[in-house]
């Protein structure tokens, strides 16, 4: 066999999840291969653009310490780069106390450094950027560690530092089947180009592409849906733009109830702020109706635009009046992809049946994973050299696993809410 043909471990996708195993494997002294299916950092997916968040505040009490892990993964990649990929700002997190997910992110911020606002000490603490609603018990959560993140620079980093490592990245590579070479004590992976290659492990981090790669090659349904969403920029009114940007303090923020919104500070575009709404449509992740959110299909009320924008239009309009214009709409938008669970939770687990502990499974980030992705990386890694993965204390893995929906479609049980909203055409 050649042994260029030959790796430890052969990792399938080259998002911020998959770059990050190759990362950690190398650091493991792994000879890794890193393989992607389309170009590098392309925008196709789910780990391209200029922002994501990051924050400690969630309804789960098992993300934070994912989170916590990953934000220490960042800063001492950043350190070993040379350059930054995240950008700290405060967490502002708002929602009526009658909201169950909101309610559960104050009661797990309790042990850590946190405020709580008021409509009027709001107010004052960001120059009167928040209008929060008089009724129904509106309260506003503030917590030191958030922040934005640039995922294309982010993902580029890990690439560049695996490679560093000794890591081998080959993009424009479509895997077509994985096979149990039993004799070899290997995984054979198959390729579009006609390359046999052989890893004694396998991840597999293929985002949107994962439900079908895992179906085609074992047989096994894991329960991903792709859906297509709308990251929009609104025009800040004149005069108040310097009083929105990171710099200046402003937070990473999100608005908890029906629809839940969230944004980042004036960091990416001179005087345009990022507000979306946590939703999308269901999608063929190789057929997108690239249209659906362009302006184009705006001004013609495709109601799919409607459903991902208006939302976002009326929170404005009653949280950021003085402060953000949405009369026009988005100054423009830009598509991604979520990738989801029925419960909105990962999967990170083994493959199982006859590949056994061979293949690792990591999908269905369902757009709230990019932040951990340091933290997941090193999990992957650990699970395909080890066997098993140390994990931070409060951590269940069993929240993660396929198994999770054999006898509950739903997945894990929630006391809340969903929060992302998809809309079914």
């Amino acid at each position: 066999m050649d042994s260029s043909s030959y790796f430890d471990v052969i990792v399938i996708g080259a998002g911020i999840m998959g770059s990050c195993a190759a990362y950690h494997l190398s650091k493991l002294n792994q000879k890794t291969l890193l393989l992607e299916q389309f170009d590098l950092l392309h925008p196709l997916g789910s780990s391209h653009g200029h922002s994501r968040t990051t924050r400690l505040t969630y309804p789960e009490s098992f993300y934070p310490p994912l989170v916590s892990l990953s934000r220490s993964l960042f800063l001492s990649a950043e350190s070993e780069a040379g350059y930054t990929v995240l950008s700290p700002t405060p967490q502002l997190d708002m929602g009526p106390l009658s909201d169950l997910s909101f309610k559960s992110c104050i009661d797990n911020s309790s042990s850590t450094e946190h405020t709580l606002l008021d409509k009027k000490s709001l107010k004052e603490r960001f120059s009167g950027a928040f209008d929060l609603p008089e009724a129904d018990g509106w309260t506003a959560l503030e917590t030191p560690l958030g922040g934005v993140l640039n995922p294309t620079k982010s993902v580029a980093m890990f690439q560049s530092l695996a490679a560093r490592h000794g890591a081998v990245i080959r993009d424009r590579t479509e895997v077509t089947g994985i096979k149990k070479e039993a004799a070899l004590e290997a995984v054979q992976v198959l390729t579009a180009r006609g390359e046999v290659l052989y890893g004694k492990k396998v991840i597999i981090t293929a985002g949107a592409w994962a439900h079908n790669l895992v179906q085609s090659v074992s047989g096994i349904e894991i329960p991903i849906e792709p859906v297509h969403t709308l990251i929009c920029y609104w025009k800040i009114r004149e005069g108040r733009e310097g009083e929105l940007t990171a710099a200046a303090g402003f937070p990473t923020f999100a608005s908890y109830g029906d629809p839940y919104i969230y944004g980042t500070p004036c960091i990416e575009y001179p005087n345009l702020i990022k507000i979306a709404m946590h939703g999308g449509i269901p999608c063929d992740p190789d057929r997108r109706d690239w249209q659906v959110g362009s302006r184009a299909a705006a001004s013609l009320k495709e109601p799919n635009v409607n459903e991902l924008v208006d939302p976002v239009v009326q929170w404005i309009s009653k949280f950021m009046p003085a402060h953000v214009e949405s009369s026009n709409g988005p100054v423009m938008t830009q598509a991604c992809m979520y990738s989801m669970t029925p419960d909105g939770d990962f999967i990170i687990d083994f493959l199982g049946g006859e590949f056994g502990k061979d293949v690792v499974v990591a999908g269905g980030f369902s757009g709230h994973g990019f932040k951990m992705g340091p933290a997941v990386g090193k999990i992957l890694a650990e699970m395909a050299v080890q066997g098993v993965a140390a994990v931070p204390d409060g951590v269940d893995m069993g929240m993660f696993s396929i198994a999770r929906f054999q006898n509950n479609t739903g997945g894990n049980a929630k006391v809340h809410a969903a929060q992302v909203s998809v809309h079914k055409t």
